[in-house]
């Protein structure tokens, strides 16, 4: 989707409105500068009021007040929240979890796999779809929502495992052999002895099974994308809202927590092969805990997915008590995606709800539905999007580090833990975090999507199960000249989660020139005066330069950060969980040797670079602090977008709080 317009606004849901307000809504979107609304995603109950009953007049009425005053309309197939109706026909279409059968209410409860649910969903999706593709102000299709396979255990999805099973492994001996299933006398000698999967105790089988999954789930998002392809037009997209992991910091509430890292249920990047335009939904800390390193790992994750701008389909306006953004923050927020290649981005949602299971959530409005000091500072942000958009429409990255992700993985580290508090996603964040706050910036690429010869240096933080193929393949890139830098936990199983019976790190014992054989809980072991947290790899240095040893009185002769020249490059291996700041010493001597310039400043100062349609250098300066502060300028000469003003080699540069300058080099 090439635009030349940048896309503001905000997802509508008239139907959960105390009165009709249209005409005020559509008024202060327009003051906000906004351009485009998404509606319908959640309202089949509304559309289908009973079994082939259906009322549009709701989505007649936005589309007709769109058409009235320019504003364009990504529509959402209604199928992650079904109808009461629906499950009286067919109580089965209510998911079973290891938890039993769910009860109807919630929203993504649901069989994806139930004849009755896609019968219907195939329905409704076919009639909104003859009802709006053909409006002029419908832009693109949004199919379901925040898509998952909802830990869907049911018979259906079992028996579809099995023929997958049968299919990839052909007998069972050779199945029994992949998972080492005789272990607990849980080999089987007939496909038809494959027992409920929900009370497997093999890590491996479970990790083959929820892969299954994630694919099942992905292909419900292509079936409903070949739906809308019957009926939209050329000039329209397909497109999703791809979510993350959620952290979670304190009590078991959807209040209580952000996006955080690698969604567990489904594969991304088998997602995105059905969309036009991938999108997402990132939600992040904000006040004192606004960092950006959220938008940052979300955005670069979504891009990396198509190599291409994105939508950034749900972000926070106002949210929790805690969201609440500061004066600026918002504004930094806007920037923050458009800096990660963001082809525009929208609120969840216009109004805050005012009865419902998420009534806790503020909108862009809130509950009073006027003007407050968030919206204000909207208005602004669509003002200088509007003005700006020709330039910063198009933006486009090319990095040179890649840092890689993996399911797989992210599923054997819950069944063999590194530890009871350190989660894969917590390695994946502390590595991607790191680069982050040196301004060092990477594409976050599934590891099945690596093209590895177009990048200069690629980190695996606790890539567990490595195929054959992908070992092969990063020893040859650093011969080539690649430079490698991997955690502790890295190349230990295959994709069954079955460990190498050899040496570790399979496969590249030489490329690392070190090995090791034990590994153990850190106690009381330090590596540079610093104490270490969680675990740490015994290594034993070959031809690997020990670049830090552990600080113990029994653990001192092993290494716990290694370098190894190899071939034309270098690779590097953190064997222990240190501090950041002990990581961003590895990544500044790992992109020396990538050839990588470091930048002059880090982290609160963050420095996002790319080039225009026009293709001229842009970088976007982004404050995350209180604390105003002067950079100099590191360029010859520059000129902020969003002011005029120029800027030469060594000049004085001032950063209010929660600042934001776009600078392009002339």
């Amino acid at each position: 989707m090439e635009r030349k317009e940048l896309l503001f606004g905000t997802a509508y849901y008239p139907e959960y409105m105390p009165w009709d307000r249209i005409d005020e809504d559509f008024d202060m979107m327009e003051k906000a500068g906004m351009n485009v609304v998404r509606i319908a995603e959640s309202t089949w109950s509304t559309l289908e009021r009973e079994d082939g009953v259906f009322d549009f007049s709701y989505i007649d009425k936005v589309l007709k007040k769109a058409e009235e005053t320019g504003m364009k309309v990504i529509i959402g197939t209604p199928t992650y929240a079904v109808p009461s109706w629906l499950v009286k026909k067919d109580p089965d279409i209510m998911v079973t979890t290891k938890e039993g059968k769910a009860a109807y209410g919630h929203r993504q409860i649901f069989d994806i796999l139930n004849p009755t649910y896609l019968h219907y969903g195939e329905r409704v999706i076919r009639r909104l779809l003859e009802h709006t593709a053909f409006h002029p102000s419908v832009i693109g299709f949004q199919i379901d929502n925040e898509t998952k396979h909802y830990g869907n255990d049911g018979e259906e999805m079992q028996r579809l495992f099995r023929e997958h099973l049968q299919e990839k492994y052909k007998d069972t001996d050779t199945f029994n052999r992949a998972f080492y299933l005789s272990y607990w006398s849980n080999s089987i000698h007939s496909w038809d002895d494959l027992p409920d999967m929900r009370g497997c105790v093999n890590g491996g089988l479970v990790g083959e099974y929820e892969a299954f999954k994630r694919t099942v789930a992905a292909r419900f998002l292509a079936w409903q994308a070949d739906l809308v392809r019957e009926y939209k037009r050329e000039d329209q997209f397909i497109t999703h809202n791809l979510d993350f992991a959620w952290k979670k910091f304190g009590a078991d509430i959807a209040q209580d927590g952000y996006s955080y890292g690698v969604q567990p249920d489904l594969n991304h990047q088998e997602a995105s092969r059905c969309l036009d335009i991938a999108g997402t939904d990132i939600y992040h800390p904000t006040q004192d805990d606004l960092t950006g390193a959220e938008i940052a790992f979300g955005g670069d994750s979504i891009r990396s997915l198509q190599d291409k701008n994105y939508l950034v389909l749900e972000c926070q306006a106002q949210a929790f008590k805690y969201w609440t953004p500061y004066p600026g923050q918002l504004r930094l927020h806007a920037y923050s995606h458009l800096a990660s290649g963001a082809a525009g981005e929208m609120y969840w949602n216009w109004h805050s709800i005012h009865n419902g299971y998420e009534t806790y959530w503020r909108g862009l409005l809130s509950h009073d539905l006027q003007s407050n000091p968030t919206y204000r500072e909207a208005c602004v942000i669509g003002r200088e999007w509007k003005e700006h958009a020709e330039e910063l429409a198009g933006f486009t990255k090319k990095n040179r580090i890649a840092l890689l992700v993996d399911n797989r993985s992210l599923t054997a580290l819950k069944w063999f833990p590194i530890d009871r508090d350190l989660s894969y996603n917590d390695v994946v964040r502390w590595m991607y975090d790191s680069l982050y706050e040196m301004n060092l910036e990477c594409d976050v690429v599934d590891v099945h999507a690596l093209k590895e010869d177009r990048y200069d240096m690629i980190v695996t933080p606790a890539l567990y199960c490595a195929g054959e193929d992908l070992i092969r393949r990063l020893d040859a890139f650093v011969k080539r000249g690649g430079v490698l830098v991997s955690s502790f936990r890295s190349f230990v199983s295959d994709e069954q989660a079955s460990v190498y019976p050899d040496a570790q790190p399979h496969g590249l014992t030489d490329c690392f020139g070190m090995t090791y054989n034990q590994f153990t809980e850190p106690g009381r072991a330090m590596i540079k005066g610093e104490k270490i947290q969680y675990f740490m790899e015994l290594m034993k240095p070959e031809s690997a330069g020990r670049e830090a040893g552990y600080e113990h009185p029994y653990w001192g002769e092993y290494a716990g950060i290694t370098r190894n020249a190899y071939g034309n490059g270098a690779a590097w291996y953190v064997g222990c969980f240190t501090e950041k700041e002990l990581l961003k010493e590895v990544y500044q001597k790992a992109a020396k040797d990538a050839k990588i310039p470091l930048p002059a400043y880090t982290w609160p100062v963050t420095i996002r670079s790319g080039r225009t349609k026009e293709g001229a250098d842009l970088h976007y300066v982004l404050h995350y602090s209180q604390e105003e502060r002067d950079i100099t300028c590191p360029w010859d000469l520059a000129e902020d977008v969003l002011t005029g003003k120029s800027y030469r080699r060594d000049d004085r540069i001032h950063l209010k709080d929660w600042d934001v300058l776009i600078l392009r080099e002339k």
